[in-house]
């Protein structure tokens, strides 16, 4: 037995000798040279000229890589996650992340509502009619890139002036069937996160499910949050042709809100609080299932079904920053607070195509699409609270001061082509419809509701057009004009007071906006420098009224506005030794920004606010920073600047007793990051406003509360990640 398994062993190191002989020289193993491949992170792209069914030639656009970044991620800081996008005004209502209140070029910055905002290209604002803010709240440590498209590109998503902003959720790892990934982090005034989420694929099924939770003591006094959200993203392919998308997101917070202050006040102490009793909570899901499919080589279509269920809650003594809130001496209680609760059903469907075709000798593309949208929002307001200070949204028999329904049908058209000139010039023409309306019933007991504008009518085609020329592979200059609206809101025909009439002749605020840029990238310069104008007529304001000797305020169109201004991104890459590199930028932004043919109340009259300023839009925003990466290591130092302002369109400078008008002063903050990643684990430390400046960005009009809200001093969050 031994002799005959020797004789094989030998036939084996025989055959395999015979064979290596006969191997060309080509086959044979080969000790080969080591190849080192590097590349830097690049934290800020371009959209391509074609992607899905959408197009993005001649518009201007910003790719933000969210997981490239050095910046406070588990907070969501605005100003660091946008740092990089000219222009980009930043409001802050609290500091714990809750919400990402940004606008740009001089709009209004309130839960982002002049954007159409967008998660994996699904609607996210709350009632693009009826209340347009997007009060979901996506976890930035879920995000993999976010695509904001400027003001020409509206036609083929919706009509706002300010654009798109869409929030793309990271894709799993493909190469396996499961992997972990888990951020953690832990920073002043008792912030706790934690951010876990599985995913991989498992045949034709690519998953990806996340779980944020995160808490924190804010940085005033009452001013807590408790936030969490869940999503889980499936997308199973049928075939190279045709796959089946389904999401479901969900996100929930309360927030302390800790009132407003005075000028004084602030002065005094800014992280001292006026209320202590008032609370905040919306709670939003969102369903959406889009189908893609490549009908031919030529042709794609993808459909989308989706919805924005939830609540909006909240309760609080409503009154301004100098009034106290304190135990009546004669009830021995407090005042009973105000109880509102909105509660969304908002619905939209979304079918679009789009085909490439031969045109002059060029491949030329048309893409055209149909929306429909059915809302119905519920809004329940001036419901008399409870005189406890815990979150209690029971109310008492009397009932609800206004219960409105605020139901819209809005069915909208859009097509655009991209006709290829040139091998170098293309020219985008399109067009986009609306048709629906927006109907209100219900009962306001201070007020008789057919005195009310109860239908609002949604009518009105919209032009534009852009053009890029290519100057070389790397370099482009665009350019656009694009007509816009926004439309009546619920909160614009609905009397605050008896003493308030709402015009029934409400116009939609409508105008366009133009845009010229030069773009591109040359050696280790990358550079974006544009201007634009912004026409917005018919805006929504406030007028005096007398009537047979009676005072009213009358909500109407007041008047137009013109905003003007140039925004320039530029940066440079370079080394500094071969292990050192080094990259710098600035992103700035000029705004001209003034009422035209306006008028607004003075007291009981009227007064010619022609040439004033538009409120909250500062002169110059301007950030700037500085990267060094060694291996790594990478440490990031952002230094953001941000102009006066005046808080009314009657462009006041001194302060109101209650903070609720006066000059916004200017502010100048310092950012540090520093992140190293090795391997699968991440550490990241962020030292935020190292200078702890006090400040604040914007005097609101109405929630959350009209005076001074202070905006984060200094701070720290130390977050460690890892990937399994």
């Amino acid at each position: 037995m031994n002799r005959k398994l020797l004789l094989f062993v030998l036939f084996l190191l025989l055959s395999k000798w015979s064979v290596a002989q006969n191997t060309p020289d080509t086959l044979k193993s080969r000790q080969l040279d080591e190849v080192s491949i590097s590349a830097r992170r690049e934290n800020i792209q371009r959209l391509p000229q074609i992607q899905g069914t959408y197009l993005w030639s001649g518009k201007k656009n910003e790719v933000i890589n969210v997981q490239n970044l050095d910046a406070n991620v588990a907070e969501r800081s605005p100003r660091q996650i946008f740092a990089k996008v000219p222009g980009v005004f930043v409001y802050d209502m609290d500091g714990s992340g809750n919400q990402i209140n940004i606008s740009t070029r001089g709009l209004d910055p309130h839960r982002g509502w002049e954007f159409n905002i967008r998660t994996n290209g699904i609607l996210t604002n709350t009632d693009m009619y009826g209340y347009p803010a997007s009060h979901f709240s996506l976890p930035l440590e879920a995000v993999g890139r976010i695509e904001l498209v400027r003001g020409t590109g509206a036609l083929q998503y919706g009509a706002q002036f300010g654009g798109m902003l869409n929030y793309r959720i990271k894709t799993p790892d493909t190469t396996r069937a499961f992997s972990l990934e888990s951020a953690n982090s832990a920073g002043s005034f008792g912030m706790l996160s934690t951010y876990d989420a599985i995913g991989g694929k498992v045949g034709n099924l690519q998953y990806y499910t996340f779980y944020s939770k995160r808490v924190s003591d804010g940085y005033r006094d009452n001013s807590s949050t408790n936030y969490d959200a869940q999503g889980a993203v499936l997308d199973y392919k049928f075939s190279d042709k045709l796959n089946l998308n389904a999401t479901l997101l969900r996100s929930k917070y309360s927030y302390q809100i800790p009132g407003p202050l005075t000028d004084s006040m602030f002065m005094a102490n800014p992280r001292q609080s006026t209320r202590s009793r008032n609370y905040y909570s919306p709670e939003i899901y969102l369903p959406s299932l889009t189908l893609h499919w490549r009908l031919d080589n030529h042709t794609r279509l993808s459909w989308t079904a989706s919805s924005v269920l939830g609540t909006r809650s909240s309760v609080q003594f409503n009154q301004p920053a100098n009034i106290a809130d304190v135990i009546d001496p004669n009830t021995l209680a407090y005042a009973p607070r105000q109880v509102d609760i909105d509660q969304y059903h908002s619905y939209t469907t979304e079918l679009r195509l789009m085909r490439q075709y031969e045109f002059l000798g060029q491949n030329s593309w048309f893409v055209t699409g149909v929306q429909y949208i059915n809302n119905d929002l519920h809004r329940r307001q001036l419901g008399k609270g409870s005189t406890g200070t815990d979150f209690n949204l029971d109310i008492s028999a009397d009932g609800w001061g206004r219960d409105l329904h605020f139901k819209t049908q809005n069915v909208a058209f859009f097509a655009e082509n991209k006709f290829q000139l040139t091998s170098r010039l293309s020219v985008s023409p399109g067009l986009r419809y609306e048709s629906g309306s927006s109907k209100m019933s219900g009962t306001i007991v201070y007020y008789p509701l057919e005195d009310v504008p109860n239908t609002i009518e949604h009518k009105f085609p919209l032009f534009g057009v852009n053009a890029e020329f290519t100057i070389n592979s790397g370099q482009n200059l665009y350019a656009g004009c694009s007509q816009a609206y926004r439309p009546v809101i619920f909160k614009d025909i609905v009397p605050g007071s008896a003493y308030e009439i709402a015009d029934k002749n409400l116009k939609d605020a409508s105008g366009y906006v133009l845009e010229l840029g030069y773009r591109g990238a040359a050696g280790g310069f990358k550079w974006d420098a544009g201007l634009f104008h912004m026409q917005y007529n018919h805006r929504l304001g406030n007028t005096a009224l007398e009537d047979n000797g009676t005072f009213y305020i009358l909500r109407t169109n007041i008047g137009n506005s013109t905003t003007n201004g140039a925004e320039i991104f530029g940066e440079y890459n370079f080394d500094i030794t071969p292990k050192l590199h080094c990259n710098i930028f600035t992103s700035t932004a000029w705004l001209d920004a003034t009422y035209h043919n306006a008028q607004a109340r003075v007291g009981n009259e009227n007064k010619d606010i022609s040439g004033n300023k538009v409120e909250s839009v500062p002169r110059w925003i301007s950030r700037n920073g500085i990267n060094f990466r060694y291996e790594y290591l990478s440490v990031s130092l952002l230094d953001s600047y941000t102009a006066e302002s005046f808080a009314d369109p009657l462009n006041t400078v001194l302060p109101s007793a209650s903070g609720a008008v006066g000059l916004v002063p200017a502010y100048n903050l310092l950012d540090l990051n520093a992140t190293y990643r090795y391997g699968n684990l991440l550490f990241r430390l962020s030292l935020n406003n190292l200078t702890d400046k006090q400040y604040f960005t914007k005097r609101p009009t109405f929630y959350p509360g009209p005076g001074i809200w202070s905006s984060d001093g200094r701070s720290v969050v130390v977050t460690v990640g890892v990937k399994i």
